[in-house]
């Protein structure tokens, strides 16, 4: 996989990784010539036998431990709330969407400024950096997920590679898996890149013109029923080309994989024209999170000086959600700086600009931010009267529960942390943070047999299996394990060694 913020192979946009997918998946395949090379892929013939919902969502789910584990996946509660709130109002709204496959679609962020998106098999939808930050409103940012949720929905990535025995697909995984591992390692990569597999990426580079005119028209009729404005696809995509006119290095990283067409625009716009205008107010939060991810697309000394000269920059434009963007944004910076008082101040200054005539919504962003400077600040039986009351307004917000968490354990209530821990592993078995924050719970309480199997479901969803049976073979040396641990850990164990034995199986060791 990429190497998000950097160069070279370790700075190859995730659209390597789709590519790699479709080119690997192919029975077989023709070193093209460099003409060829341009040539997209078809959508697959209708003999084709296509990839079951079931087998593709595994798939998906095999990528996604993989993306999890690289250290520019943005494992951001707040942001994660943004885009997942932001992407249930497309499919609240366009239910037909989910096909039937029925998909609990996952939508995330990773480190990088070049602008794209991707959707990986199953319902798994990623967004640059770059591409949130350069969306001038929400209706442009909803064009992009819309365009993606319709890839899933006619099931582009299914079709393609429908023609691989379904038997087989498991195994292509751990192929997939494996390129991305040698990230780390680019010579490896290079030469691996030298064999046939680098022409057959490029040759396989992205969804074919049919698919994409498709993905088009489904995000258009996404978009309509969700409220927000269908010009905004056509300007998104009018603004790419002119960047890439404009530019005299390659064309920005979603026409690579997306490509646009004057002839693509020109469809969107003849199916808008007779259409009512419809102004789509964008969300304070819109605001926020895109200073939110301003700061963390480059977490350095240097990038928080550029932030900072873009914050200050964004003071000029004069409206509400722009200064409080910019200062949230510079609050922020001040906590990264370790200047608690400033960070403080612009928390004081953001209070009453939500306040003044006419006050402005109540954000879960800046409740956050409260109630981590609470914590910050030393002063955990603020934060906990703040989370509780977030609590009640935000209920779903993962982010605000992460902090009530951490309000209780700041206040010694482990216990009640605990439990309240487990209701959440409960209802969230797919929640890799729970477990490591339980798992750390039951560590500040000396449980170290709670603690060890914790933390091997941790790895369970990590795709380390390894580490998985080290943390059993912990738990049951701990000097705490009861007897019912021990017939627990028995029984886990047995499992993880089938399904490592099975894996091992499948890699031909």
């Amino acid at each position: 996989m990429k190497r998000f913020s950097s160069s070279g192979w370790q700075g190859s946009s995730l659209r390597l990784l789709i590519a790699a997918l479709f080119a690997l998946a192919s029975p077989s395949w023709i070193a093209p010539t460099p003409a060829q090379a341009q040539n997209l892929p078809n959508l697959g013939g209708a003999d084709g036998e296509e990839l079951s919902p079931l087998m593709e969502r595994k798939l998906g789910e095999q990528i996604m431990q993989s993306i999890k584990r690289d250290r520019d996946f943005i494992n951001d509660p707040l942001v994660s709330d943004y885009l997942n709130n932001f992407g249930a109002v497309l499919l609240a709204a366009n239910p037909q969407a989910r096909a039937d496959t029925g998909y609990d679609f996952l939508f995330f962020a990773v480190r990088d400024p070049s602008l794209n998106a991707f959707a990986l098999p199953g319902g798994f939808i990623g967004m640059h950096s770059g591409l949130v930050l350069s969306a001038q409103s929400e209706s442009e940012l909803a064009s992009v997920l819309s365009h993606e949720i319709g890839h899933v929905s006619q099931r582009h990535i299914a079709r393609m590679i429908g023609n691989q025995k379904q038997d087989s697909l498991l195994p292509l995984a751990g192929i997939l898996i494996g390129l991305l591992a040698a990230r780390s390692s680019p010579d490896l990569a290079a030469a691996s890149m030298m064999g046939g597999t680098g022409l057959a990426v490029q040759r396989q580079l992205g969804f074919s013109r049919d698919a994409e005119r498709e993905a088009d028209r489904v995000g258009l009729q996404i978009l309509r029923t969700a409220g927000f404005e269908a010009s905004g696809m056509v300007n998104f995509f009018g603004r790419l080309q002119a960047a890439s006119r404009n530019s005299n290095d390659s064309a920005p990283a979603y026409l690579r994989t997306h490509p646009v067409t004057t002839e693509r625009i020109a469809d969107i716009e003849a199916r808008i024209r007779n259409e009512t205008y419809r102004q789509h107010v964008d969300s304070l939060d819109f605001s926020l999170i895109k200073a939110r991810m301003r700061v963390l697309q480059n977490d350095t000394p240097q990038g928080w000086r550029d932030s900072a000269v873009f914050f200050n920059q964004l003071f000029k434009q004069e409206t509400r959600p722009a200064m409080l963007a910019a200062r949230y944004g510079l609050a922020l910076l001040a906590i990264k700086q370790r200047d608690v008082n400033r960070a403080t101040e612009l928390l004081k200054e953001m209070n009453e600009d939500v306040l003044r005539k006419p006050a402005l919504p109540a954000t879960s962003i800046l409740t956050a931010f409260k109630i981590e400077l609470a914590l910050i600040n030393n002063q955990p039986a603020e934060a906990l009267k703040l989370a509780q009351q977030a609590r009640t307004q935000y209920p779903v917000s993962r982010a605000i529960t992460m902090l009530y968490v951490d309000s209780l354990m700041a206040t010694g209530k482990r216990d009640e942390a605990i439990l309240f821990l487990r209701d959440l592993v409960q209802m969230n078995k797919q929640d890799q943070i729970l477990y490591q924050v339980l798992a750390k719970a039951y560590a500040d309480q000396g449980k170290l047999a709670l603690q060890h199997m914790t933390l091997t479901e941790y790895y369970v969803l990590a795709g380390s299996l390894p580490a998985a049976l080290e943390q059993l073979r912990l738990a049951r040396a701990a000097n705490d394990a009861t007897f019912y641990d021990q017939a627990m850990i028995d029984a886990r164990e047995r499992e993880l060694q089938v399904t490592w034995k099975e894996m091992l199986k499948q890699k031909g060791k």
